[in-house]
């Protein structure tokens, strides 16, 4: 027998606009999205009271995983329940499909950083295959090109099946995020890093070390990871030249452009721009970077990521306009859940309502998860639309 839901009443969030309306889940899937306050007839609902409504979000860029694993400077918790907060939080921010983003390679020269980067991938696969997860969960590999031992660490990871996007990164200072090295000093020596005394011979000595390594590791990285049919990212490009290298080693996303001239570049190479959603919350970016305020205005952001506060992307979605009136497309659907884009997940809009098993349902102050009824924290996403569903 059918189980059915109607959510009435809700903002819903499509491709090009913001549709009053109820939404229809028959069975866990999105069957109907109708205009208007009725809904479909039948079926046990709620009133959302104009709450805005959004599909399931695809998260592809967040570090949140790791100040659970390390909650403390040289404090390691147990990967597992790491894993298992980490989950409910982004659950609890209306994110149905996470690529986890695990860090490899340092600049700090930490001996225990591969053992607890590969706990970390074990840790997600063993909970995805007991079923403890209510999200999707994926991994996101961020790789320090500028670190000497990259490479090794990343061939550690062949037998992680579920690795499927790589990110290049060079946090190197100097240059891309850190090109003001003022902010690079202000955070090491903040994280208790280095000492104040320390921070001029420590740049040195990374400046060196990068300039041996990045490019043949950044080189490197990306055949290993095209070999594995993986998706690229690049992180921090900065200039033409770098969108340039990256677009040459196959790279499909731009990860958070440091400046609007590398944004551009991104778009003219078809690479799909993402940026933090904390960066417009607070105003701007903490490393005095381009804003990503900036870039939306400019047509340059395709998808916010909550990168280190899981719950941005709804505080972003929900405060779009000073007013707080209808959100613009930009967003709410380039926060929302995808299906066949550069990472394996997509574009929002209907085609994500018609692959979508929970949605979120998001006021100014909050965000809950709206599930079908009896399995509220199973979002595994169907290998097929449901019957009558307008996918693209």
């Amino acid at each position: 027998m059918s189980r059915e839901t109607v959510l009435r009443n809700a903002r819903i969030v499509l491709d090009d606009e913001v549709l009053h309306g109820s939404v229809l889940i028959r069975d866990g899937l999105v069957a109907d999205i109708s205009p208007g306050t009725a809904g479909e007839v039948g079926g046990t609902g709620d009133d959302l009271d104009g709450d805005l409504l959004i599909p399931g979000l695809v998260e592809l860029h967040t570090d949140h995983l790791e100040s659970h694993a390390q909650p403390r400077p040289g404090t390691r918790w147990d990967p597992i329940p790491a894993v298992l907060a980490h989950d409910a939080q982004l659950s609890g921010a209306g994110v149905t499909t996470v690529f986890d983003a695990i860090r490899i390679g340092t600049l700090e020269g930490r001996d225990d950083a591969t053992t607890l980067s590969l706990s970390l991938a074990e840790a997600i696969e063993h909970a995805v295959a007991a079923g403890l997860l209510r999200a999707e969960h994926l991994i996101h590999l961020r790789c320090e090109v500028a670190a000497p031992g990259t490479v090794a660490e990343f061939r550690e990871f062949d037998r992680i099946a579920s690795v499927r996007l790589a990110s290049l990164m060079d946090h190197t200072p100097g240059q891309r995020q850190y090109a003001d090295v003022e902010a690079f000093s202000r955070y090491m020596v903040g994280r208790g890093r280095v000492s104040q005394a320390g921070i001029g011979a420590l740049m040195e000595e990374l400046q060196d070390v990068a300039a041996e390594h990045s490019t043949p590791n950044r080189i490197a990285i990306a055949e290993l990871a095209t070999a594995r049919g993986m998706t690229l990212a690049a992180h921090d490009d900065a200039t033409v030249a770098h969108v340039e290298e990256s677009a040459a080693l196959g790279v499909r996303i731009s990860e958070f452009p440091t400046t609007e001239v590398a944004a551009r570049a991104a778009r003219e190479h078809g690479q799909l721009i993402v940026m933090g959603a904390p960066n417009i919350v607070r105003g701007g970016s903490q490393s005095g970077n381009v804003a990503a305020a900036e870039l939306l205005a400019l047509g340059l952001l395709d998808v916010l990521s909550s990168d280190y506060v899981p719950r941005a992307r709804c505080r972003r979605s929900c405060s779009s306009t000073p007013t707080g009136s209808c959100p613009s497309r930009a967003a709410c659907a380039s926060s929302a859940a995808t299906r066949r884009g550069p990472s394996g997940s997509t574009t929002a809009g209907r085609s994500a309502w018609a692959r979508a098993r929970t949605s979120c349902a998001c006021t100014a102050t909050s965000c809950r998860e709206r599930a079908a009824p009896r399995r509220p924290h199973r979002a595994r996403r169907p290998r097929r639309a449901p019957p009558g569903s307008a996918v693209s």
